[in-house]
């Protein structure tokens, strides 16, 4: 998989980090653009524009291969910011390490997302996730069992359905 796609992938999920051998020390990469203040991972690399609105910036901490099966990501959205409608066919984690977000399922009310709150989004269910309008959001997102699959995406969230937080 090129490094784009594993960005796009990861994103709804994730994006770009090498594997580091765990007897060598090596140093991270720097990142293309500063982290926030107290930022525990880079803000890594600009999120492709097909698959979000807004700035969205992703760094990727763990690399899909056989022998996990899963890719791992931090996600920064600024405030506005947000991902298009997808589905996961292994379904998605989310856990919010800081911000204000939102999160909807296909047919659900918006739900508002804090820091240290951890979402699971089961297996084929049409979702969407970003920042609230005001503040911005970064989460950590884990898609497990990607050999059935990472994130098929979807059309973009309208202004209308982001606004319908209530």
């Amino acid at each position: 998989m090129t490094r784009f796609a594993l960005l796009t992938a990861t994103l709804a999920v994730g994006v770009g980090l090498a594997s580091f051998a765990q007897t060598t020390p090596k140093a991270l990469p720097v990142a293309k653009t500063a982290s926030a203040p107290g930022a525990i991972f880079p803000k890594g690399d600009r999120a492709p524009s097909q698959n979000f609105t807004g700035e969205v910036y992703g760094y990727l901490l763990v690399k899909d291969d056989p022998a996990f099966n899963c890719v791992s990501g931090n996600v920064t959205f600024a405030p506005g910011a947000r991902s298009n409608w997808h589905t996961h066919a292994a379904g998605q984690i989310l856990m919010v390490t800081a911000g204000l977000g939102y999160y909807q399922e296909k047919g659900q009310p918006i739900r508002l997302l804090r820091k240290g709150e951890v979402v699971k989004a089961l297996p084929g269910v049409e979702h969407w996730h970003g920042a609230s309008p005001k503040q911005g959001m970064t989460h950590i997102s884990l898609n497990v069992n990607t050999e059935k699959g990472i994130v098929t995406w979807g059309r973009p969230v309208t202004d209308q359905e982001y606004n319908s937080y209530k």
